[in-house]
């Protein structure tokens, strides 16, 4: 071996030592100084609550501040873009809904969910319900189906929105069922909800924590929910499955995520301790008030979670053949 060749050799060896103790060093700082969370959406809605709960547990357990920066707009594609496009360096994040899988199928995003960031974790679940008007007869999923086959003309369903996993469970029913119900969004679940409880959208799907205190007061019966499992706010209502409605599964899911290329070290540290502050009994309680079950998946189960989800939603927006223009 040549003298320029050894010095070459040595150079490149010292190049890559010298990025990893770069890389183990950054790790092992981190955080030095305060971390900006994503959330592309306004606040006080659900996600940002969320968000709101998990940066303030961040920044006691981790002795840097976490703090939040709303930034709404196209359904989440503006605040998700300003994520993508951070440095990679662990001090910008973004907490999500499942907008985040879902939008590259249903509208033109500047991202891709695959591509461009690193799960950290899946903090959090919630199922959707179906609920209906009180006057509607049916106390079944399977009456309910008959009602409208009878009469179609007499039944839509309301959503908060073109794009939301409520919306999207409405438009499985349809595909599954064979079904025309025909659609109409609203600007949040609150509106929704009040609609359908008002008759004037006989039916609904609604994320669980907006819907739950209108059926408990009675302005809305529960006819199923969209979990695997019962649910504890609402023990009493089966699911989907229980009825014969196989492959209604849908849950709305808090995404934590960093741009790609954010070290490793950094994506690890982070999930756990996500991990130990979700098992909190305070958090989970909180949670829990919010309809939300916690999840705290690792980033390669996470990374398995958006390819599913993208996989799911993508069939049933092309099979109800949606499409958003923002």
């Amino acid at each position: 071996m040549t003298s320029v060749l050894r010095a070459a050799c040595w150079s490149v060896a010292l190049a890559v030592a010298t990025a990893i103790t770069s890389i183990s060093h950054a790790a092992s700082s981190y955080p030095s100084h305060p971390v900006r969370v994503i959330v592309p959406f306004a606040p006080g809605g659900v996600v940002d609550v969320m968000a709101r709960i998990l940066t303030t547990r961040l920044s006691l357990d981790m002795g840097e501040r976490f703090y939040i920066e709303n930034l709404g707009g196209a359904g989440g594609n503006i605040g998700t873009q300003k994520a993508r496009v951070a440095a990679n360096d662990g001090y910008t994040l973004l907490i999500t809904s499942s907008s985040f899988v879902v939008n590259p199928s249903l509208r033109k995003s500047p991202y891709d969910p695959v591509a461009d960031f690193v799960p950290i974790s899946i903090a959090a679940a919630s199922p959707n319900v179906l609920v209906v008007n009180p006057a509607v007869p049916a106390k079944t999923v399977a009456d309910l189906v008959a009602d409208i086959k009878r009469s179609p003309d007499k039944f839509s369903f309301a959503s908060a929105g073109v794009g939301t996993t409520p919306h999207l469970s409405g438009e499985l029913f349809n595909l599954s069922t064979g079904l025309h119900l025909v659609h109409v969004p609203f600007p949040g679940a609150g509106p929704a909800l009040q609609s359908t409880a008002g008759g004037h959208t006989p039916i609904a799907f609604s994320s669980l924590p907006s819907a739950v205190p209108l059926i408990k007061n009675g302005s809305l019966r529960a006819l199923a929910t969209t979990s695997a499992k019962r649910v504890d706010a609402l023990p009493d209502v089966p699911t989907m499955a229980e009825q014969g409605f196989a492959g209604q599964e849908a849950e709305t899911l808090v995404f934590i995520l960093a741009p790609v290329g954010t070290p490793p070290e950094i994506v690890g540290q982070l999930s756990e301790e996500l991990r130990k502050l979700l098992q909190n009994a305070q958090v989970e309680k909180q949670l829990d008030a919010l309809g939300f079950r916690a999840l705290a998946t690792t980033p390669d189960q996470s990374a398995q979670r958006v390819r599913e989800e993208i996989a799911k939603w993508s069939k049933v927006i092309r099979g109800a053949k949606l499409r958003v223009d923002d």
